[in-house]
C-alpha cells in the first residue's frame, strides 16, 4: 500500500498511542484510546513504542518467514546468502570486553563489531526459521557484551564507534527482546550507560570542534544510535531528541546540513548532492545506509522522515546511486570550516574514489520508494537490484567499512 503520510501501527489489535497521536495529533486521539492528555502534551511523543519497531517490524519479519517457506525469490536468495556467512552460525563465539578502543593506541573494535553482526544475523535466522540454537546463540552474545563492556574510547573515533555500533547493537537486542533468555534490562543498562553518553556528547558539543569540521556520517550514526536506545528502553525523550536533531541540528547530519545543494529535474529526476560526495565514494554510501536506518526506524515508529522536507533524502540516494552507477551528476562547490579554528576548506569537484562501492544500503531505500510509495527511484532501483541479493556483516570485507550497515535488506525488505 502507497502511503506518504505519518501511519499507524497496531499492537495486539490495538491502534498504538504513537500512531494516534502522530496521525491525527490531537487531543481527541489520546482522548480516545484512555490517554490523560492536554492541548499542550497531547503532540508530545507517547510513551506506547511498536515492538519490534527499529529495522524490522513483525510484518517484515512475516513476510520474510513465509516468503522463504514457499521458497519464492528473491527472499530465499536473501536467506541463502545468510545462512551462507560465518557470522550467522549457531556455533560462533563471542569475546566480549570490558573495554573497546577505536583511535590510537591499542584498537580492539573489530571484535565488537563482529559480535554484532553474529548476533544480529543469528537473531534474524531466529526470526525467519524458528531455530532455537540460533536464538540461543544471539542472547549469549547480546548477554556477555551487555554484563561485560563498560568503556568505548580511543581517538575521536570513539564517537565512530559509539554511533554505529550502539544503533546496531541496539537493533540485534530489539530482535531478541522477546526470548526468554536474552537480558534484556542488562543491554538496556549498557546501552544508556556506555553507549547514550557518548552520543548526546558527540551530538552537543563535536568534540570541542567547529560544528561543520565532522562529517555527515559522524552525526548520523549517533543519532541513529539515540534513537535506537530509545526505541529499545521505551524512552520518548531520546527517540524525540534524534527526531528533532534530523529536522533542524546544527551538525552536517542534519537533513539540509546532509544533503546541501539541490537540482531540479535533470534528466527528469530531481537530484540532492551529499555533504560527503565531494570526498570519496566509500563513505558518501555509507551515508545512504546511516541516513536509510534512522529514517527507517523513525517510519516504524509512525514517523515519515524519508519524505520529510520535500524527500529530501530521496534526492541524495538518487544522486548517489547515479553517480555510481557512473553516470554524471552536477556538483556544486562545497566549502565547511574544519578544525577548532573553522579555517576552511573547499572541494570543487565530486571526489571519484571508491566510485561503485558495493555496500548493502539500498534494498531498504528501493523497497521504501520504489514499493511502499510507489515513486520512479530510477537510480536507487538500478543501484538495488545491482548487487542483489545484499549479504552483510563479512561478505564486504573484514575492516571496519564491510560492518557499517547490517545489511541482508533483500532479504528483509523486498515487497
Amino acid at each position: 500500500m502507497s502511503r506518504t503520510s505519518p501511519h499507524t501501527h497496531h499492537e495486539g489489535g490495538r491502534v498504538s498511542r504513537r500512531g494516534l497521536l502522530k496521525t491525527a495529533g490531537g487531543l481527541t486521539a489520546a482522548l480516545a484510546v484512555g490517554a490523560t492528555a492536554t492541548a499542550t502534551t497531547a503532540g508530545a511523543a507517547p510513551a506506547a513504542f511498536a515492538h519490534p519497531g527499529m529495522l524490522h517490524n513483525a510484518g517484515d519479519i512475516n513476510r520474510a518467514k513465509v516468503r522463504v517457506a514457499a521458497g519464492d525469490d528473491p527472499w530465499l536468495s536473501g536467506w541463502n546468502r545468510l545462512t551462507a556467512n560465518s557470522r550467522s552460525q549457531s556455533t560462533w563465539t563471542n569475546r566480549a570486553t570490558a573495554t573497546i578502543i577505536r583511535g590510537g593506541t591499542g584498537e580492539n573494535y573489530p571484535q565488537l563489531y563482529n559480535d554484532i553482526a553474529a548476533a544480529y544475523q543469528n537473531a534474524l535466522r531466529w526470526k525467519v526459521a524458528g531455530t532455537e540454537a540460533n536464538a540461543q546463540c544471539a542472547a549469549n552474545i547480546l548477554n556477555a557484551w551487555s554484563r561485560t563492556l563498560t568503556t568505548v574510547t580511543g581517538n575521536a573515533d570513539r564517537f565512530l564507534a559509539a554511533g554505529i555500533y550502539g544503533w546496531q547493537f541496539a537493533n540485534a537486542c530489539e530482535l531478541m527482546r522477546d526470548y526468554p533468555a536474552f537480558d534484556l534490562a542488562a543491554a538496556q543498562d549498557m546501552l544508556v550507560r556506555v553507549f547514550y553518553p557518548l552520543n548526546n556528547q558527540f551530538l552537543t558539543g563535536h568534540n570541542d570542534a567547529c560544528i561543520t569540521n565532522y562529517w555527515a556520517n559522524w552525526d548520523l550514526c549517533n543519532m541513529a544510535s539515540v534513537m535506537a536506545i530509545g526505541i529499545l528502553t521505551d524512552n520518548a525523550a531520546k527517540y524525540d531528541q534524534a527526531v528533532t536533531y534530523f529536522k533542524s541540528g546544527a551538525g552536517n547530519g542534519s537533513i539540509q546540513h546532509a544533503v546541501p545543494f539541490l537540482y531540479g529535474n535533470v534528466e527528469g529526476y530531481d537530484l540532492g548532492q551529499w555533504q560527503e560526495s565531494g570526498r570519496d565514494q566509500g563513505h558518501t554510501v555509507m551515508g545512504m545506509g546511516q541516513m536509510g536506518a534512522l529514517c527507517e526506524m523513525a517510519w516504524n515508529q509512525g514517523d515519515d522522515l524519508y519524505s520529510y522536507d520535500g524527500r529530501r533524502f530521496m534526492k541524495a540516494a538518487q544522486y548517489v546511486a547515479k553517480y555510481n552507477l557512473n553516470m554524471d551528476v552536477p556538483f556544486t562547490t562545497y566549502t565547511w570550516g574544519t578544525g577548532q579554528s573553522c579555517a576552511q576548506q573547499s572541494q570543487t569537484v565530486i571526489g571519484s574514489a571508491s566510485r561503485g562501492q558495493v555496500r548493502p544500503v539500498w534494498a531498504m531505500l528501493h523497497y521504501h520508494y520504489g514499493r511502499r510509495l510507489l515513486l520512479d527511484d530510477k537510480y536507487i532501483a538500478q543501484m538495488c537490484f545491482s548487487v542483489a541479493p545484499e549479504g552483510g556483516g563479512g561478505d564486504y570485507g573484514t575492516t571496519s567499512g564491510g560492518f557499517d550497515q547490517l545489511g541482508f535488506g533483500t532479504l528483509m525488505y523486498a515487497k
